[in-house]
């Protein structure tokens, strides 16, 4: 026997089996989703030439962790303005806390206020302007404000003839649809249209949606382009890689806001002003007999002036809940069985203006179960979910 050629054999047999199985992994690895904004190959030639007006805030970054605007003039773009959304350009303000125009330190570039005085750029600000750039991670859900300050930026787009640019990137609760459908007689700065709590869409499917179907304001339309995330679809679990407001400071809280949100209507605190916002909820008039659970929140970084402000609040601690894989009632519902005022609740515009209808309300004070309340949904969400299919970019 020729042991050498054996032990070649042998030697080759164990590479190629290495090989093999060191690909069969690597095939089974899950490629890594690129936002739209890394993907420069694909939208600096648009911007070329081009006075760009750039719609973003502190989530528009890119993996090396840089800001777009940041790369856009290392580039040489020429960036004339930008627009800031709710929380402000760096991210830094409360919700619903007005936010000042401002020369932004790092870049040079000013900074124009959709939060303030205006919320949609006027034709004198956009006269400057050839393209406009929108670049903010959504979290998915109807009442979170940065989807409305697209369709603004769009509608701005359409009436003053410029195009618009939208860098998609995933939606982290982009793997379900669940919901009431937004109803007109609950149409606010909160919610402008007619999709469920979560739409299962990401902000550029949306962008679609709205261009598509003529939702925005006298049915104008944009000349609008989409830069795609790459090896996303809508199975994909993404952790956001920077809170997209002070508030959701942790992939749990983006997970529970859809259902923790319904609290922003009625007196309980949703932890903000705690270290877990979105993450607990509670207040002192809950009956203190049914949780063991009890916090106090103080003003901090998220919010300058929480509700229950220094009182202690039993409640509901979420830490440890399981994914979110619907808009989940069991919480408002309990709140509301254990609450020990029960005709001092609700706020109702407030509570109806994030429920997408007055319905809901009623619903909870009749003791229907959340299953039953659900069926009330399904024809809405049926319904939205043939009107979604035509914008999909992702399986």
């Amino acid at each position: 026997m020729n042991y050498k050629y054996t032990i070649k054999l042998i030697a080759l047999a164990c590479i190629g089996a290495f090989c093999a199985i060191n690909a069969q992994g690597k095939s089974k690895e899950k490629a890594v989703i690129v936002p739209a904004a890394d993907r420069t190959e694909l939208y600096l030639p648009l911007l070329q030439g081009k006075r760009v007006a750039f719609t973003g805030n502190h989530t528009s970054i890119m993996k090396d962790g840089s800001h777009v605007v940041d790369m856009l003039v290392s580039k040489g773009v020429n960036v004339v303005k930008a627009f800031a959304p709710e929380h402000g350009f760096r991210g830094t303000a409360d919700a619903g806390e007005k936010v000042n125009d401002a020369v932004d330190e790092k870049s040079g570039v000013l900074i124009v206020s959709l939060y303030g005085k205006i919320n949609k750029p006027t034709p004198e600000l956009l006269k400057d302007v050839d393209v406009l750039l929108f670049d903010i991670q959504d979290v998915g859900a109807r009442f979170y404000t940065y989807i409305n300050t697209m369709q603004r930026i769009m509608e701005a787009g359409g009436e003053n003839n410029i195009p618009v640019i939208v860098l998609d990137r995933p939606n982290p609760n982009g793997y379900y649809i669940d919901g009431p459908i937004l109803q007109d007689t609950c149409i606010s700065g909160i919610g402008m249209q007619a999709v469920p709590i979560v739409y299962g869409m990401t902000i550029g499917e949306y962008a679609k949606l709205l261009n598509g179907e003529g939702w925005m304001k006298n049915g104008v339309k944009c000349d609008l382009t989409v830069i795609p995330c790459e090896n996303y679809t809508h199975k994909s679990r993404y952790s956001l890689p920077v809170a997209p407001s002070p508030n959701l400071p942790t992939d749990r809280s983006v997970n529970l806001f859809p259902s923790v949100c319904f609290f922003e209507g009625t007196p309980l605190s949703e932890g903000r002003g705690t270290d877990w916002p979105f993450e607990v909820f509670g207040s002192p008039l809950i009956d203190s007999s049914a949780t063991d659970f009890t916090f106090t929140p103080v003003p901090n970084f998220g919010d300058k002036r929480p509700k229950q402000n220094g009182k202690l609040c039993y409640g509901k601690d979420l830490r440890s809940e399981k994914e979110q894989k619907e808009v989940n009632l069991e919480y408002i519902i309990w709140a509301y069985n254990n609450y020990t005022a029960k005709d001092k609740f609700f706020n109702h515009r407030g509570f109806s203006l994030r429920a997408g209808n007055y319905e809901l309300e009623e619903q909870i004070k009749a003791g229907m179960s959340s299953k039953e309340i659900k069926k009330t949904w399904q024809k809405g969400i049926d319904d939205f979910k043939k009107i979604r299919a035509k914008y999909l970019i992702y399986k």
